[in-house]
């Protein structure tokens, strides 16, 4: 049986497919499935945006074959780690558990790298022009971190 993790943004096409093709880079395939979702529901379905496919291309990994879809309530259940990419989504997940239990699986990312400081992945959406790159290293960072928590909790 796998580890079943999901990445949390927004629109699902920026931040959380760059977290989930990262973290999924670091993980045994065998052990461990790495999935994306947003809380919003405008891109059901698309690819993510081209400069997150054109950044982690450029750092040697494959996103343009996710598509995105909206986190949804049995999300809660059916996955065993949920992190979420800032104080927003982080509420919006919350607001949909019915249990502690559900509710003790939503974890703020960057929280796993600076404990406690509840620092956010920015959206970068409309952001500068090397957003993308700064969100990459930052989630690049974070999930060496988690990666390590995962493997070494689940072997």
């Amino acid at each position: 049986m796998s580890i079943k993790i999901v990445m949390v943004c927004l629109g699902n096409i920026c931040r959380s497919p760059l977290a989930e093709g990262i973290l999924a880079s670091k993980l045994p395939q065998d052990k461990f499935s790495v999935d994306s979702a947003g809380t919003g529901s405008w891109h059901i379905g698309q690819s993510p945006d081209e400069r997150s496919v054109a950044v982690a291309k450029k750092n040697g990994l494959d996103i343009s074959h996710q598509r995105g879809r909206q986190f949804s309530t049995t999300d809660l259940d059916s996955f065993d780690y949920i992190f979420v990419m800032d104080n927003s989504n982080y509420e919006n997940v919350i607001n949909l558990a019915e249990t502690n239990e559900q509710k003790e699986k939503v974890k703020l990312i960057m929280n796993e790298l600076t404990p406690n400081q509840n620092k956010e992945v920015p959206d970068p959406y409309f952001g500068m022009h090397n957003g993308f790159d700064i969100v990459y290293e930052m989630l690049d960072e974070v999930c060496d971190i988690i990666a390590l928590k995962l493997i070494s909790k689940h072997q």
